[in-house]
């Protein structure tokens, strides 16, 4: 049981992980408070689901599925930029939207791929063919850590160049990069949709994963999101993108463990997990304040003695 649950739990926070750096982008590097989270993850699957439903590759679907996250991404930072809509209300926006947007895609509430061709059932036969005797149970973890490695890579060296310094800077100090001459408007465009493009990813991949895609499963993906950041933020801090990005993904992992510990002992229902999820996002952001607070007087009892 125990060996099951943390290879379970590790796929998903691989998975969830994706879309986690999607969150890390917008909230920790451009600091914007883009809530459309919830209506771009679902929209990766919807639009994945519903071209492999349709005849067309999974590889196709999944690509397909990056562009319409992007999309979205854009039209969030348009409705800043150009409308003027503080980045709240945008993404609020968006997210209202991309829930009619997602039924209308999809046809229906839900679409299941149980007995449709799959990235990872594609994937799976090709190492079938060439290595007989590989353990099948591991096949989605090989994949994941694959998918998730080339997923970091990409980010940590986009963050590096001189754009991702810029959308760094636009996060930090949007006034002094726009005297360098900076477009911040469009920086921000830029990171909203590399950002919704890689929420989308993970949506479609998670469908693929679950072997269905459902207009409501991106309900609270944001606090999902956060809280792997915030978890990895408070563990490895930010030292700099690397260990940065590698944190969100820990977290990713600590949270998706920690829900199924609590699930496997069941100290709580299966619908509590958005109870849970919202704990954990208030622990972790109240965590450093009480620590702040007991050695402020730790520091203070010893002064007066």
């Amino acid at each position: 049981m125990w060996q099951n649950m943390l290879l379970k739990s590790v796929e998903q926070g691989l998975v969830f992980g994706i879309m986690a750096l999607g969150v890390y982008i917008t909230f920790k590097i451009l600091n914007f408070a883009d809530l459309s989270v919830d209506g771009s993850f679902p929209l990766g699957a919807a639009v994945a689901a519903s071209l492999i439903v349709g005849g067309h590759s999974p590889f196709t679907a999944t690509l397909a599925a990056i562009l319409a996250g992007a999309l979205a991404g854009y039209i969030t930072g348009f409705l800043n930029t150009a409308g003027k809509i503080s980045d709240l209300l945008a993404g609020i926006l968006t997210m209202t939207s991309l829930y009619s947007i997602n039924l209308r895609i999809m046809g229906k509430p839900n679409i299941p791929l149980l007995n449709q061709p799959t990235v990872f059932s594609i994937i799976q036969g090709d190492i079938k063919k060439i290595f007989p005797g590989f353990p099948t149970q591991y096949t989605y973890l090989i994949l994941f850590i694959i998918i998730v490695i080339i997923v970091k890579t990409l980010l940590d060296a986009f963050l590096k160049t001189q754009l991702g310094l810029a959308l760094r800077a636009t996060g930090d100090n949007p006034q002094m990069i726009r005297s360098q001459g900076v477009n911040t408007d469009m920086t921000k465009i830029i990171g909203l949709s590399f950002s919704n493009a890689l929420i989308s990813l993970a949506g479609a991949l998670v469908a693929q994963y679950q072997g269905f895609a459902d207009v409501g499963m991106g309900i609270g993906t944001i606090i999902a999101g956060l809280a792997s950041v915030i978890i990895g933020d408070a563990l490895v801090g930010e030292k700099s993108i690397f260990i940065a990005t590698l944190g969100v993904l820990f977290g990713s992992f600590l949270y998706r463990f920690s829900i199924s510990l609590v699930l496997s002992f069941r100290l709580a229902q299966a619908s509590d997990l958005k109870l849970l999820t919202a704990l954990v996002v208030i622990l972790a952001l109240t965590a450093p304040r009480f620590k702040k607070s007991l050695n402020r007087k730790r520091s203070n009892i010893y002064a007066g003695s």
